[in-house]
């Protein structure tokens, strides 16, 4: 990490920082009752994208305290979202995996927070515009997993 950040950079990240609040706090407005949470979706993606896992490596993933952890893990459970078992390699550990329910729900793009988000970029964007959005989002999770 250099000695010295230059001020300009500060600035960008000062700027990055209002830009993401502001769009976050957008999207937590739009939440429905009984869509998955903005730390829920997170969860199953990663379940997802890297496979099962166990509940403190998610933790430590999503860079919550393990207890917040459990009580996200208990709500997706619940709802067949999510299943624990029994680590092959360590009988002690639990492992848990999203279902096919969970999976549908991430790639069910009729949810209406996805839809908020797409009529936006629809009306709001040009096409060059929405390329170049989509260009950043592998740049913004490497940021999220750098913080």
């Amino acid at each position: 990490m250099p000695d010295r950040i230059s001020k300009d950079l500060v600035e960008a990240a000062a700027d990055l920082r209002v830009a993401l609040g502001r769009l976050v706090r957008r999207m937590r407005q739009g939440y429905v009752a009984g869509e998955a949470t903005l730390s829920e979706s997170s969860v199953l993606s990663r379940l997802d994208r890297d496979g099962p896992s166990t509940p403190g490596y998610l933790a430590e993933q999503e860079r919550v305290k393990p207890q917040a952890m459990g009580v996200t893990l208990a709500g997706l459970v619940e709802r067949g979202l999510v299943s624990r078992s029994p680590d092959a390699a360590d009988g002690r550990r639990v492992l848990m995996s999203v279902t096919a329910t969970g999976r549908k729900l991430l790639t069910d793009r009729r949810s209406l927070s996805t839809q908020r988000v797409a009529q936006a970029l629809a009306a709001g964007f040009s096409a060059e515009e929405r390329h170049r959005l989509l260009e950043v989002i592998p740049l913004l999770e490497r940021l999220a997993d750098e913080l």
